[in-house]
């Protein structure tokens, strides 16, 4: 479905979700360089990101993992339930092989360090691609 999507050069709409508005800014500023992604919504937590996601159904996500209410690897693990195809990048401070391995476990497409921009970015064009990303 989304590699269709990307041959049909339509807009790609990103749900952001970090509890930091700084990184949020951050994120929606470094992802909407790409010509046809947009982020279409943000959320503060993983309650927030499962409420957003139903409301919205997003194309890609890219979900912090520690937030304040529900962290990102509960969010990812309830989404995955309700869609398993949905394509969710886990976001972090600090990855470790036993963080991507939850990762991977509760149906993420991906893991990478949230500060290294670029890898964010690679990330969502890998999981848009149907590939995986996880980057230790």
């Amino acid at each position: 479905m989304i590699a269709s999507t990307l041959r049909e050069n339509r807009t790609i709409r990103i749900l952001v979700v970090d509890d930091n508005p700084s990184v949020r800014r951050y994120l929606r500023g470094a992802l909407e360089q790409h010509d046809n992604w947009r982020v279409c919504d943000e959320a503060r937590n993983g309650r927030d990101a499962v409420d957003r996601y139903r409301a919205i159904k997003p194309d890609v996500i890219v979900l912090d993992f520690q937030m304040p209410v529900m962290n990102g690897l509960d969010a990812a693990r309830i989404i995955t339930q309700l869609s398993p195809e949905i394509p969710i990048l886990i976001v972090t401070l600090y990855l470790s092989r036993q963080l991507s391995e939850e990762a991977r476990k509760v149906g993420a497409r991906g893991a990478c360090v949230k500060a290294d921009i670029s890898s964010v970015v690679d990330a969502v064009g890998a999981l848009l691609r149907e590939e995986t990303y996880f980057h230790n």
